[in-house]
């Protein structure tokens, strides 16, 4: 090879080299920016991040005294749904959501301070029964005719006890079981009917809540589905869990309350016993628990006529109740609400009590509500996220709605 043609392949090798290293400079160089970029985005996403939690906390606290009347205002919004619908097909929809308003104030506000102020009175007859043992001592009267409990205590008597029961020892905690219900009960009577004002200050809130449901809750809805970061899809289903489940609870377990409740309280009237009113809200309220139901009332006062050597109308309360109850579970029900929202009701027991225990009244709607958004995640992990935590895992699914 001669000197220039050595010279030019040094030089080729030089430059070569030398682009080489600009190269590896140059990427080197934009790799760093990119880290850079990518250090500064995570932090600026991480602090947005620490703002909008503390945001959502805020505005947590600032309707958290609220959420009793803003989850009441969307339940309702959903059972008077289709009267809205039928009145905007005729006027605009502000005047059909006027309208509805007014509807619900009737069905609703109405109804609830003319029971209030009936309950508070029959409340009060409960405890003075109770109080002056009236009640407990006629049941007493009745069970010393049977003298079961001198067999009882003859038997306890030659198996070496030595301890002798009563009646009057039995049935004690009965009686200051009573007491405490029925005080209770004209006790929150008392309130709301004392603080009317504020019942209706809040009554207005949810009508408030009702109205712009109607005219924006689609808005509303659309802004949740494109806040989660869920699928389309899964947001859907939850929304339309939510809904039926809320329908269910107050339109089905609502009526089916209704129904069972006026019917007991009638025959409690039609019998002659005391607080007729007061029983037939019990009553109402018990239907709502899918386990136990009307029954814890029913039975006992079938027992107690049975006692009394009332047999024809021992038998014919035991009739009423199975009628009753299986008429509106296997009935009324599935024809109101069909099976869409279909929960064990071991669920719905332990949803509706650990409700009550937690939330108070509104624990009968929160409850299910609670178990209905547990087990409609739990369809969107088994379905969608299970195979992402665990691949090897078999897709086995066991359904608890039934």
């Amino acid at each position: 090879m001669s000197c220039k043609a050595a010279d030019v392949h040094n030089l080729t090798a030089c430059c070569g080299f030398t682009w080489f290293f600009q190269f590896r400079n140059f990427h080197g160089q934009r790799t760093g920016d990119i880290l850079e970029q990518t250090v500064f985005q995570r932090g600026v996403f991480f602090f947005f991040l620490a703002l909008f939690c503390i945001s959502i906390f805020l505005l947590g606290n600032l309707i958290a005294p609220f959420t009793a009347i803003i989850v009441l205002g969307v339940v309702i919004t959903n059972i008077f749904r289709p009267f809205f619908n039928g009145f905007a097909k005729r006027v605009s929809p502000r005047m059909a959501a006027v309208i509805t308003c007014i509807i619900v104030f009737c069905v609703v506000f109405i109804p609830v301070v003319f029971m209030v102020g009936i309950l508070s009175k029959e409340a009060l007859g409960l405890y003075n029964l109770a109080r002056d043992a009236v009640f407990s001592n006629q049941l007493i009267q009745v069970l010393e005719n049977t003298r079961a409990l001198d067999r009882i205590n003859d038997l306890l008597t030659r198996a070496g006890v030595q301890k002798t029961m009563s009646w009057q020892e039995l049935l004690s905690p009965v009686s200051e079981l009573g007491k405490i219900v029925g005080f209770s009960l004209f006790q929150q009577a008392r309130f709301i009917t004392s603080n009317l004002l504020t019942l209706v200050f809040y009554f207005f809130l949810m009508l408030i809540v009702v109205f712009y449901m109607f005219m924006d809750g689609h808005r509303f809805i659309q802004y949740l589905y494109d806040l989660s970061p869920l699928q389309d899809a899964h947001d859907k289903k939850l929304i339309q869990k939510f809904n039926e489940m809320a329908g269910a609870v107050l339109i089905g377990n609502g009526l089916g309350g209704l129904i069972q409740g006026t019917a007991g309280g009638l025959m409690f009237w039609f019998l002659g016993l005391n607080s007729p009113f007061l029983w037939g809200v019990i009553m109402g309220f018990m239907a709502f628990l899918p386990i136990v139901g009307i029954g814890i009332v029913l039975v006992p006062t079938a027992v107690f006529f049975l006692l009394k050597s009332s047999v024809i109308t021992g038998i014919g309360i035991l009739l009423f109740y199975a009628v009753l109850s299986w008429g509106v579970e296997y009935i009324f029900k599935p024809k109101v609400v069909g099976d869409r929202v279909a929960m064990h009701p071991l669920i719905v027991f332990f949803a509706i009590i650990g409700g009550l225990q937690v939330y108070g009244l509104m624990g009968i709607i929160y409850g299910p509500l609670i178990a209905t958004l547990f087990l409609t995640l739990s369809d969107i992990y088994f379905s969608s996220f299970q195979s992402m935590v665990e691949p090897a895992k078999p897709k086995k699914f066991i359904n608890l709605r039934s």
